[in-house]
């Protein structure tokens, strides 16, 4: 009897949850081989729409990476014989050719700090060796890298695609380079590290633990190659600290709890030993930059029984220095209103609105301060144009919160 092939809907989830979890691995894997994004992105593509056919009529593989691997392969075989030929071309011929004959190994190697260290090389304009990363490792779509950058998406494709081509023209190796090296992409691979955390800490649920994991790992891999490395801790130990409170983020009514109204007992006390421990041992390097700081706001802001807002807003006024930043200023303008600097916080905030219109977070903290500073009109426009900004229904639902607690608009 011949067993009945697997339900649409389970095949879609199973591939889905694959190129969700797995996609920076695959991407990196077919990009050492064939030394090309586009050409990889576009196999990939392909032998992700062979695999809902197959896999429906065959049923699940026992190594669906695996298995993704050598039919992309394959796929990007028929797309080179169908191109004119040259030399690049027949050498990737010729090592695909020899790959298909292979067996369908169980695993395949991770290539993907490779990929991050390529995509990062200094040949690159810094926006879009991080947009690559974002596009390459983390399947990113154009349009929310584009809203990351606050640019739009038809300018954030082309300039992937110009990057793209740039690495494929230039022959850029797909390799880590020596110690030596590193100072020129070391930076740029801990930014692009650290918002492959972001974008995974402020997704959906069901993505959140996936990217959030993959950052931490390669954070883990790069520390593992450079351990003296003091903002490579720094960067880690930030990470850390954040996710060590994923689960006291979100309150009962769905919506989103600062750090300082969350329930510790719902915090992860093996994360924030690490976390605490990797940024101790950073800053006795004595060579503080700017994950370091952030990392030590990020503990400033877990102390009990309420964060320790004076020592923030030095430690803001200290990142100011490094990332002179609208955003770093914003936070510094969140910090002090903290501690009772409201002037100088509604000084901050009216000198960065120009640049920060339409940006969320600019809104949510804006709304904060002017209702901390006896203003609830200007608090409640804020929160209005805050909550018209937010993605998250969380957010959403934590800012109404926030609202709702203005005196009434005078009759």
């Amino acid at each position: 009897m011949v067993a009945a092939a697997p339900p649409a809907l389970a095949i879609t989830r199973a591939l889905a949850r694959v190129m969700r979890q797995d996609r920076g691995r695959l991407m990196a894997a077919l990009i050492a081989r064939l030394g090309d994004f586009q050409l990889a992105e576009d196999a990939l593509q392909d032998a992700a729409a062979s695999a809902l056919i197959h896999w429906q009529r065959a049923g699940l593989p026992a190594h669906p990476r695996a298995w993704l691997i050598k039919v992309a392969g394959r796929k990007a075989l028929d797309r080179l014989r169908t191109e004119s030929r040259s030399a690049s071309r027949e050498a990737a011929l010729a090592e695909l050719a020899s790959l298909d004959q292979q067996e369908e190994a169980a695993d395949i190697p991770d290539d993907r700090l490779r990929l991050i260290f390529t995509c990062c090389h200094p040949a690159l304009e810094e926006k879009s060796r991080i947009a690559l990363t974002l596009r390459t490792v983390c399947g990113l779509h154009t349009d929310e890298i584009a809203r990351a950058f606050l640019d739009t998406a038809a300018t954030m494709g082309q300039r992937l695609s110009r990057a793209k081509n740039k690495i494929r023209a230039a022959r850029i190796p797909f390799t880590v380079p020596g110690p030596d090296d590193w100072s020129d992409r070391l930076q740029t691979v801990l930014t692009t590290l650290y918002l492959i955390f972001t974008a995974g800490y402020t997704s959906d649920p069901a993505e959140t633990r996936d990217l959030c994991r993959e950052a931490i790992y390669l954070t883990r891999m790069l520390l593992s190659l450079c351990p003296d490395q003091a903002e490579v801790e720094g960067a880690l130990a930030l990470m850390l600290l954040t996710d060590a409170r994923r689960l006291a983020r979100t309150g009962p009514d769905g919506g989103t709890v600062p750090p300082a109204e969350q329930d510790r007992a719902l915090w992860d006390d093996a994360q924030l030993q690490e976390g605490r421990l990797l940024l101790h041992t950073a800053l006795l390097r004595r060579r503080a930059g700017p994950f370091q700081i952030k990392a030590a706001i990020s503990a400033c802001q877990m102390e009990r029984p309420q964060p320790d807002w004076p020592q923030i807003v030095q430690l803001y006024t200290a990142l100011l220095l490094q990332e002179p930043t609208p955003v770093v200023r914003l936070n510094h303008a969140v910090a002090l209103a903290e501690t009772g600097q409201l002037r100088s916080a509604l000084s901050i905030i009216a000198a960065i609105e120009a640049e920060l219109d339409g940006f969320q977070p600019f809104h949510a903290a804006a709304a904060a301060i002017c209702a901390r500073a006896g203003k609830p009109a200007e608090a409640r426009a804020a929160w209005l144009a805050a909550i018209a900004a937010s993605d998250r229904e969380a957010d959403r639902i934590f800012l109404r919160r926030q609202m709702a607690r203005l005196p009434p608009n005078p009759d």
